[in-house]
């Protein structure tokens, strides 16, 4: 079924002629592109698109296509306009607060599609702590928030969560017994890499809300990646989210906790009655996208 993502991803093809850079500017994979642009095809019945191994062309019809696309992309793109005007939406901005982490792994693409689909908000993001970010939502210096584990009262919009594994070097003990789960009561008593994230939820309150206490702290770091490459030279174990690992895990083994461990986060907003109609916006377009 054709939808309209289908259509600017076509006339993102015409314009960069590169199947990779086209899907980085609708905000998919490259196979995801390659995929919808086959299914246009089957579903008009002709070719778009010459493939080679070095380069991408358009057919004579698909360059038909590609005109009557881009009017169309562009009527789209109006009536967005207007009915954004009509909302009072032709200004106005969204501050977030966020922690780096959520930022760079799950935000970029619902960040690109809400500044496309509302151009003229102003849409600023400011990192911190999850500390950090309590405190502005507190003072109202931010309109909305990514926070760790809300309570159900806050009614945050969870967005994701990722597992806690401990990393361990390779060659560990450890590593080569346990490669399915760990425990932290395995963990607790280790030369330890602790690294916090900037939040308060880390590997050390991990360890005190199950009742124990890390003996060997050797090294105390920030970034996460930081410990990764401490563990990576035989330094210590860690305890890292999931999603913080390298891309790289050669001399590094990742085992998930048990019981199982997992961080949750959820988007949430300032408690105040006047908020804006880009807050609005914002808050029902993060909504929807991760429903």
């Amino acid at each position: 079924m054709m939808n309209l993502t289908h259509w600017k991803l076509l006339v993102a093809v015409a314009v960069h002629r590169n199947m990779t850079r086209a899907a980085a500017q609708v905000g998919i994979t490259q196979s995801a592109a390659s995929q919808a642009i086959s299914q246009l095809e089957k579903s008009l019945g002709v070719t778009l698109i010459n493939r080679s191994r070095t380069a991408i062309s358009l057919t004579e019809v698909g360059c038909q296509v590609v005109e009557q696309a881009q009017q169309m992309v562009d009527k789209i793109d109006n009536i967005r306009a207007l009915v954004n005007q009509a909302r009072g939406l032709n200004q106005g901005r969204v501050r977030l607060g966020c922690f780096p982490s959520v930022v760079s792994v799950l935000l970029p693409d619902m960040l690109k599609q809400f500044s496309e689909h509302f151009p003229n908000v102003n849409l600023s993001v400011v990192e911190g702590s999850d500390e950090e970010v309590e405190g502005w939502l507190e003072r109202a210096e931010v309109d909305v928030g990514v926070v760790l584990n809300p309570q159900v009262d806050r009614k945050a919009i969870i967005l994701g969560q990722d597992r806690w594994m401990a990393i361990l070097p390779t060659q560990h003990r450890l590593a080569r017994i346990h490669r399915v789960e760990i425990s932290l009561h395995q963990l607790h008593q280790q030369p330890f890499i602790l690294a916090t994230g900037g939040c308060t939820v880390n590997g050390e309150s991990l360890m005190h809300e199950a009742g124990l206490q890390l003996t060997d702290v050797r090294i105390s770091v920030r970034d996460w990646a930081s410990a990764c490459v401490l563990v990576k030279e035989g330094m210590g174990v860690a305890i890292v989210p999931e999603s913080t690992l390298p891309e790289s895990m050669t001399g590094i083994s990742a085992v998930p906790l048990a019981p199982l461990s997992v961080r949750r986060f959820g988007l949430v907003r300032v408690t105040d009655a006047s908020a804006t109609a880009a807050v609005n916006a914002f808050w029902d377009f993060t909504a929807r996208t991760f429903k």
